[in-house]
């Protein structure tokens, strides 16, 4: 269910792109940050629609806790998709985000975690579709 972007647009993602990973931890003192996902992302309608899969879950979590990870993770994609349709004017966000798996730590893992991972979902869904972006110009002189 996807439509075609406007002529000298571009739409994201161009293809499915399955099994992006994507980890946020920082363990460097209290308190520290742990989130790690894995999300397809799915050309859809324009706009970002979220889902996440059975397969999303913790044992022994609370299901609200996991509720607030989950929200954190598209957070983090919404604000970062939206700070590359600012950044890049010919981009068109047309995107199914599918939540497949997250891992947590019992102590360090809290929503503001998984929002951070969720911008670097996106990152990495960029370079999978597109390839790296450019290296700064070296100077001649």
């Amino acid at each position: 269910m996807t439509s075609e972007p406007a002529p000298g647009t571009r739409a994201f993602p161009p293809h499915p792109l399955r099994g992006v990973q994507a980890s946020y931890v920082r363990q460097t003192s209290c308190p520290s940050d742990y989130a790690q996902v894995v999300a397809d992302f799915e050309p859809w309608e324009e706009g970002v629609a979220f889902e996440t899969a059975d397969t999303a879950s913790v044992k022994g979590r609370p299901a609200d806790e996991l509720a607030s990870f989950h929200e954190g993770f598209i957070q983090g994609v919404r604000e970062e998709l939206a700070d590359l349709a600012d950044r890049e004017s010919g981009t068109v966000v047309a995107v199914a985000v599918v939540l497949q798996r997250i891992k947590v730590h019992e102590v360090d893992s809290h929503p503001g975690a998984f929002r951070a991972a969720g911008r670097v979902a996106v990152r990495n869904a960029l370079v999978q579709a597109y390839g790296p972006p450019p290296g700064p110009k070296r100077r001649r002189g």
